[in-house]
């Protein structure tokens, strides 16, 4: 065994060792336990558990390498993604809350008082969990792939077993602390390698201020090999298909099902908006990061293995290459590798840029044990969203009204074994890459739930009969309009599949609006219930359109 596989092996398993250790101690014992950890998480916590929760495998291992290959059209995704906490901070987050649900199907089911909009809204949650937690377990692949040094699908099949034990035995308990010793692990092991890189090639310890000079001799070497300019706007889609993607994240990071119900694990509303708060700061170090680490890692591979012989090429390429993940091929025959002939998937330049640069056997591993922790956290939380829409929203809330709380434990654990296998399952063979797969399910979030939690916080208007037919509306748009850009080359102004959400999100909004006009309105203690969310805690609705302190 070389040195390399004997840390990276060590650093994992001690990181695991911890997952599951945190997950023992903090066994849910009763459901309030296991859908929302008691609801006593610290706001400083939650933020970091939100983060980890949000950082997946996309973020961590994929997003720097979808900004490294398609550029400026990449930030999309930054933005995106960033924006969308913005939205959910001010917008849903504290509302929800307030209203004291364990998940978001039921938020929906009470709100609407339709038994039909809560099993839609379960089973919306179960299809967007199930589509995101594919892009996890494939990430997860990746990283054991290449520690292990084996097929990706070997290291897809690991992962399930870890995800599947831990997240069905804490529940949102466990996971929460774990999530929060995720988030520690994860974002070292993200800012160390910028850190040394920024410091290798600038001299400079701080990469958000120096890969700005990077970026213009970038340009220059774009030019010198003949390629598209890395700064150059839209070179890699249109900029419907910009605007598109960056909607459709942002709506879609509101209506995550996961990520809201991480804010049903505080006390109260304040607490609520602080988790939110916390959690932007967590995130934006990663964020705020992700552009120097591509643009770095773009000009080590340009400088340093484009234009090399190609029978002199750096060990670290042979193990990748054995993982599927990269291939390297002398198409023109001149026995030297051109930028063109390097096909880098975006899902390696993390992990791999760790052995580009020559960083050391210790960030290796380090990164491999990052990349582990954001895979696993966002995993798990799936895992318990795709578990509460099925066992408490359907099994206890519609099936068996009467069933023990042993038994929904043991409903909810049964299910996250199931699903965590099957997405496993499907991850062997991912339909795309992981920030595409990911894409999808935002998407779906967008066209669904987006739509219909805003309206039902913010429209008292808004009735059960709307928000059915949107939420199915929704559904169907976003995922005919996936499967027509992807396998039928189907587009309009140049939105391709991962921007889909955009018409999910307005055919779903105009449903909901025209079905509820032209149907009853809901009952007046409904509509007193909407528009008192609105308001802090110690107020309370009286008489129509007086409020008093409680």
């Amino acid at each position: 065994m070389d040195t390399q596989f004997i840390v990276s092996l060590s650093l994992i398993l001690v990181t695991f060792a911890i997952y599951i250790g945190i997950a023992i101690f903090n066994k849910a014992r009763q459901t309030s336990d296991f859908y929302v950890a008691g609801r006593g998480v610290p706001p400083v916590f939650n933020g970091m558990a939100i983060g980890a929760d949000w950082m997946s495998a996309a973020s961590f291992i994929g997003m720097a390498g979808t900004i490294m290959l398609l550029g400026y059209d990449g930030l999309a995704y930054i933005m995106g993604w960033t924006g969308g906490y913005l939205l959910l901070t001010f917008l849903l987050a504290p509302q929800l809350r307030k209203y004291g649900r364990y998940t978001v199907p039921e938020f929906i089911g009470d709100r609407f008082d339709s038994h039909t909009a809560r099993v839609i809204a379960a089973i919306c949650t179960i299809i967007i969990s199930f589509t995101y937690s594919i892009g996890q377990l494939s990430g997860s692949g990746v990283v054991i792939g290449r520690l292990l040094e084996v097929d990706a699908r070997v290291g897809t099949m690991i992962g399930v077993v870890l995800i599947a034990f831990y997240a069905a035995f804490g529940g949102m308990k466990g996971i929460t602390w774990t999530q929060v010793a995720q988030y520690i692990i994860l974002i070292i092991a993200y800012l160390i390698p910028v850190i040394f890189m920024s410091l290798q090639i600038t001299s400079n310890p701080l990469p958000w201020l120096s890969y700005g000079n990077i970026i213009s001799e970038l340009g220059e070497l774009d030019r010198q090999l003949g390629v598209s300019e890395y700064f150059a706007p839209f070179t890699n889609g249109t900029k419907w298909q910009f605007l598109a993607l960056m909607f459709t994240l942002m709506a879609g990071t509101a209506g995550l099902p996961h990520v809201i119900v991480r804010f049903y694990t505080v006390s109260t509303m304040k607490a609520a908006r602080w988790s939110g708060a916390w959690a932007l700061l967590f995130i934006g170090l990663l964020y705020l990061s992700a552009p120097a680490y591509a643009a770095f890692s773009r000009f080590i591979l340009m400088k340093n293995v484009a234009g090399q012989p190609i029978d002199q090429l750096p060990a670290w390429t042979e193990s990748w290459v054995n993982t599927g993940k990269l291939q390297v091929a002398d198409t023109n025959g001149d026995g030297i590798l051109q930028w063109s002939e390097l096909m880098i998937a975006n899902d390696i330049v993390v992990m791999a840029t760790p052995e580009i640069a020559n960083l050391g056997v210790f960030i290796i591993g380090l990164v491999a044990a990052g990349a582990m922790a954001a895979a696993l956290s966002t995993a798990g939380g799936l895992m318990i969203a795709i578990s509460s829409s099925f066992a408490h929203d359907i099994y206890y809330r519609v099936m068996r009204p009467n069933a023990t709380e042993s038994n929904r434990l043991l409903v909810g654990r049964i299910t996250i074994v199931t699903a965590t296998i099957l997405a496993g399952l499907v991850a062997l063979n991912p339909p795309g890459a992981i920030t595409q797969i990911v894409a999808w399910a935002f998407a779906l979030a967008s066209g669904t739930f987006f739509p219909s939690l805003l309206l039902g916080v913010w429209w008292k208007r808004a009735n059960a009969p709307g928000v059915i037919a949107g939420m199915l509306v929704g559904l169907t748009v976003t995922l005919s309009y996936i499967f027509a850009a992807k396998y039928g080359g189907f587009t309009v102004l140049g939105i391709i599949d991962t921007g889909a959400g955009v018409f999910g999100a307005v055919a779903a909004m105009l449903t909901i609006i025209i079905v509820s006009l032209r149907t009853k309105a809901p009952s007046q203690k409904i509509q007193e219930e909407v528009v008192d969310l609105r308001y802090p805690e110690q107020m309370s609705y009286k008489d129509g359109d007086v409020w008093l302190d409680k």
